[in-house]
């Protein structure tokens, strides 16, 4: 994969989906910035960063994802990869359902993903060196240039939905801690159910990632 890297930039995702409606990306591509002054979180909110945090948005074409990976959960897909790649590192790194990064009870960064034509698009923020009060930092050693240079290249072999969700499964023990804001109610997902296809039934309700 093409790796790029900017100074600064307002937001690696929304330039990354543009580049690829316009036709200047048409491989697998990878951006990471320095800074990001505009970036999008969850719920349409803004993410700010730090100089030292990872900003890095990445488009893989859909016909290299294994075949059963629902589209809807392609961030929990990837959420799962980097947290295994990041646990090999020793870091003791959570996820949080569908896809925000924890460390305790502090969020530390997040997954966004869009179809793009035949690409999606995977953006991931996460800080490394830097956070404001209400938010957490990795608890590992590591430069967005280190994370990029080796997380990246490991995007080759790609497994199936079904081996991600069967750790992913586990993982969601630790979103029940938590709750989740769903058209505008916040509900505990210890009331939540887990469903194959990385959705929960909630409320009587089936809710999807979406992000």
């Amino acid at each position: 994969m093409e790796i790029h890297f900017v100074d600064e930039i307002n937001s690696t995702h929304t330039w990354l989906c543009a580049a690829i409606k316009n036709g200047d990306v048409t491989k697998p591509f990878a951006l990471y910035a320095k800074n990001q002054n505009d970036g999008i979180g969850s719920r349409e909110n803004s993410w700010y960063g730090f100089e030292g945090n990872l900003f890095l948005s990445f488009a893989l074409p859909s016909s290299v994802l294994p075949y059963d990976l629902p589209h809807a959960s392609t961030s929990i897909y990837f959420s799962q990869l980097l947290l295994e790649f990041l646990r090999q590192k020793n870091s003791l790194v959570r996820i949080k359902w569908p896809n925000d990064f924890y460390l305790d009870n502090k969020k530390i960064g997040g997954t966004l993903t869009a179809k793009v034509k035949d690409f999606f698009v995977v953006s991931i923020g996460m800080n490394l060196a830097h956070a404001k009060k209400e938010h957490g930092i990795l608890d590992i050693s590591i430069t967005p240039h280190e994370l990029v240079s080796n997380f990246i290249p490991s995007l080759k072999d790609f497994p199936s939905w079904k081996h991600i969700f069967s750790k992913y499964e586990l993982e969601f023990q630790f979103s029940q801690n938590f709750g989740v804001h769903i058209e505008g109610k916040y509900l505990l997902l210890k009331k939540a159910k887990l469903c194959p296809d990385g959705s929960i039934e909630i409320e009587g309700k089936r809710v999807y990632s979406l992000r």
